[in-house]
């Protein structure tokens, strides 16, 4: 599991902003995590602080050095073994199973690019893990590094304090998380389920089951689809009964 994370990165102000907050924060102060942000400008080329320059062949923007990121990382690597992942929309898509990949590892490394991206060679020389957080474009890879850390993080024992969440999560069972409510039991004539205020927690159980399902056939049927050997038989029925309550396509496969 993580015990150490560093971020490299232009903008370190930002990044240390977010870790000294929220579950991250609360995850180093006890020292489940420890978490270190470095400024790429560190190993700049000149004592002007350049990290960046043209691309060759032209075209717009700025290309992040291939020297100044090696030797980041191997610096900050030390007699280490780091994984070193890199936010890149070039990358695999990163979602609730590489973040469980991610926990994994007792050390990660994010390579935080900015502007056109990496000089193509640095990936190769720190062996980047590249990915996606998905099909859109930021301008720089510290949003996208401080998701997937976090999301990474939630799997290493302390850093959530009720371990039921983590497991009751969306994904975690292949399919997205069933809706929650609070007080007040009523906003505005919209009532809290009856079934939630019954106490009887076996058809609470059954319902948050079905309505999960609801969710997912609705929104996500591609999880339904591409994770069909994994559900119980009793979530296949689910399925198929909810597709044909809300006139949707089944999205279960062909058996």
């Amino acid at each position: 599991m993580i015990k150490r994370c560093d971020v490299l990165t232009l903008f370190p102000s930002a990044v240390e902003a977010y870790l000294a907050v929220g579950a991250l924060g609360q995850a180093a102060a006890k020292g489940i995590l420890e978490l270190r942000v470095h400024d790429l400008r560190r190993w700049a080329v000149n004592r002007y602080g350049q990290v960046d320059d043209e691309a060759y062949g032209g075209g717009p923007g700025m290309v992040l050095i291939a020297p100044v990121v090696v030797q980041a990382v191997r610096d900050v690597a030390g007699t280490g073994q780091p994984h070193v992942a890199v936010p890149d929309p070039r990358g695999r898509r990163f979602d609730d199973g590489v973040a469980r990949e991610l926990a994994g590892y007792e050390r990660l490394v994010f390579v935080c690019g900015r502007y056109e991206g990496l000089d193509e060679r640095a990936y190769g020389l720190i062996g980047a893990d590249q990915l996606s957080l998905g099909d859109f474009i930021l301008t720089g890879g510290e949003l996208p590094a401080l998701a997937m850390l976090e999301a990474a993080a939630r799997f290493v024992p302390g850093v959530v304090g009720d371990p039921d969440s983590v497991r009751c999560d969306s994904f975690a069972a292949g399919l997205l998380d069933y809706p929650v409510f609070t007080r007040p039991r009523d906003v505005e004539g919209r009532e809290v389920p009856s079934v939630l205020l019954s106490g009887n927690h076996a058809a609470i159980a059954s319902w948050r089951l079905q309505e999960s399902v609801r969710a997912t056939v609705v929104r996500r049927p591609d999880l339904v689809a591409s994770r069909w050997g994994e559900l119980s038989a009793e979530v296949r029925r689910l399925v198929h009964e909810v597709s044909h309550e809300e006139g949707v396509p089944d999205p279960s496969p062909r058996e």
